[in-house]
């Protein structure tokens, strides 16, 4: 007997729908006499059956122009795969929130942020993974979900861990990026296909390197039909149509440090394509060269260089794929430019691009030996071993010991002077608010041209495969909520009342004669004195916990479950509300 797949099941509910609505008994019918029911003319078909989104996380214009000057200068090719989609430009900009515990305006973003514009059509807090920016906060669905809501065949692929903030926002939903156990945890049961990266050690226990303090997941995937590979032979040899390739512990390896077990962009995007290509009702896909980023973050533009090109080479494959496939559309995009990178420097006119691909490792490689230096003469030999540069002065090499007086320490000292002989700046660290370039082919190509903003990337994508967002949100809103809370001493957790109460449809009052927050719903009424914290349940007293901080009321999920009569239940690894 054969067993129905789960996009398989998805057609025939839906065709069940259907014929019910209309009045039709759902009776065995011979083909004979099978009726042949008019299609729905109600809806067009969608504009292409398949969609790739390509992310350069941190590719600003510099990044892009640095790596086409590498090509024009250095092989002697004039353009990147990228130059000849190229459409318009996105905004950047996040909601007001928290960042790190400060306040911030939300005009420079962060990836997570970001991510969710474009994968949900959305804005949201820096740190925010597709959820709305509230005390209580509701998920937004992305379009690789609601794909999936569609019967498509879905996948995420990156050079970052596959818990990073911009595959996290395709497939998961917390308050905080940095909840990666509980995002590699969502990824279980989001029904994403294919999900190749870095990131292995959100998937094991720290007995086994890992970070997760419960248990090792990566059999839950094995249960579930995932072939599973740590290399790329491992990656040759999947076959199946779910797999799980995850090629490090924490990130992929830059190109410059890869052995050749190291799979590059290019080659998990044709392996992903192939896989997800032999689904009859088409695929969605998120391909991510996150390392640009880091790169640029760390002030490495040898790296960052040759990390473009990487994504550049996946841009190939996308596009391959695409053009031979005739039913696909594609939009490449960026989440934000790092680093504030510029390809000229103290006022000369001029760049040394004959310099660019003498750098032998990663500054991260290069860093970590360098933070066992202990005298300027092992700092010039450590450059000398890595780099051209053989005439290290002492000077440098006393501001590479010193550091560069940010996190990066001797790897940030380094990449100073490196830079300063490459003639290319940087602002900082950080992220910067420029604008970031939208390149696209096939029919999604005229919904981001001109100047668009990154929500319109998500809207575009989800309208031109005829997916709904809207639909996905709601039935997600119908199961989560997303609540800031706080822990007590005796690890009991709260949360805030008002604010949850406004969700649940629950009254909040304050009587000033009695000093009371008076919470209601129904017949049933809850009442919290102000100074002494004491709870009132239908007037008599109750042991229910209450807090009050900063004028905010914190109430236990036990007081809102009385309330409603709901039995809600506070799934804490993922820092979520169970409505259902």
């Amino acid at each position: 007997m054969r067993l129905h797949t789960h996009r398989e099941e998805t057609k025939l509910k839906k065709l069940a729908q259907t014929m019910l609505a209309g009045g039709l008994a759902l009776t065995l019918i011979p083909v004979a006499q099978a009726p042949v029911f008019a299609a729905d003319t109600a809806k067009p078909a969608p504009a292409s059956q398949n969609l790739i989104v390509l992310i350069g996380d941190g590719m600003g214009p510099a990044q892009v122009t640095a790596g086409r000057n590498y090509l024009k200068y250095m092989k002697g090719i004039d353009h990147l795969e990228l130059d000849s989609y190229y459409v318009g430009q996105a905004t950047t900009y996040a909601d007001k929130g928290e960042d790190g515990g400060v306040v911030v305006s939300g005009i420079v973003t962060d990836s997570a942020s970001a991510g969710t514009a474009f994968a949900t059509g959305h804005k949201t807090y820096n740190a925010g993974i597709s959820i709305s920016n509230e005390d209580v906060s509701v998920p937004y669905a992305s379009v690789i979900e609601a794909a999936e809501k569609a019967g498509k065949a879905t996948g995420l692929v990156t050079t970052a861990r596959i818990t990073h903030a911009t595959p996290a926002v395709y497939a998961s939903h917390v308050r905080s990026r940095d909840n990666e156990n509980a995002i590699a945890t969502q990824y279980l049961a989001s029904g994403v296909d294919v999900l190749f990266g870095g990131g292995k050690q959100f998937f094991v226990t720290k007995d086994e390197k890992g970070k997760r303090p419960d248990k090792n997941i990566i059999g839950e995937f094995q249960s579930k039909g995932y072939e599973v590979a740590y290399d790329a032979k491992g990656l040759d040899a999947i076959k199946g149509s779910k797999a799980l390739g995850l090629f490090n512990s924490s990130h992929v390896d830059y190109t410059l440090d890869r052995s050749e077990a190291v799979p590059s962009l290019a080659k998990m995007t044709q392996k992903a394509l192939d896989l997800l290509s032999t689904d009859k009702n088409g695929f969605a896909i998120m391909i991510e060269g996150g390392r640009i980023d880091h790169a640029s973050h760390a002030n490495d533009f040898p790296t960052t260089v040759q990390e473009v090109l990487d994504f550049d080479a996946a841009v190939k494959v996308a596009m391959d794929f695409a053009k031979k496939n005739g039913n696909t559309s594609v939009v490449i995009t960026a989440d934000h430019e790092t680093g504030g990178l510029s390809l000229s420097r103290d006022n000369i006119y001029e760049i040394n691009f004959d310099l660019w691909d003498k750098q032998k490792k990663s500054s991260e490689t290069i860093g970590t030996a360098l933070k066992a230096a202990k005298t300027t003469d092992d700092v010039k030999k450590i450059v000398t071993d890595n780099t051209w540069i053989t005439d290290l002065s002492d000077a440098e090499a006393a501001a590479i010991l010193a550091g560069d007086g940010s996190s990066y320490g001797r790897e940030g000292g380094f990449n100073a002077v490196v830079s300063k002989r490459l003639l290319v700046g940087w602002s900082g660290h950080g992220h910067s608010a420029v604008d970031v370039g939208v390149w696209a082919y096939g029919p999604i190509a005229s919904k981001v041209t001109g100047q668009v903003d990154n929500t319109d990337i998500a809207k575009a994508s989800a309208s031109i495969i005829g997916v709904d967002l809207e639909a996905a949100t709601k039935e997600m809103q119908s199961k989560y909520l997303y609540p800031k809370f706080k822990i007590t001493r005796s690890n009991e957790v709260l949360f805030p009342a008002k604010a949850l109460a406004a969700k649940l449809g629950v009254t909040v009052a304050y009587n000033e004669a009695e000093r009371s927050v008076i919470l209601s719903s129904g017949a049933n009424k809850l009442s919290v004195h102000v100074d002494t914290k004491a709870v009132a349940w239908n007037g008599a007293a109750s042991s229910l916990t209450a807090d009050i901080d900063n004028d905010k009321l914190y109430l236990p999920l036990s007081a809102f479950n009385q309330l409603t009569g709901k039995t809600m239940t506070w799934d804490g690894l993922s820092e979520r509300i169970n409505l259902q």
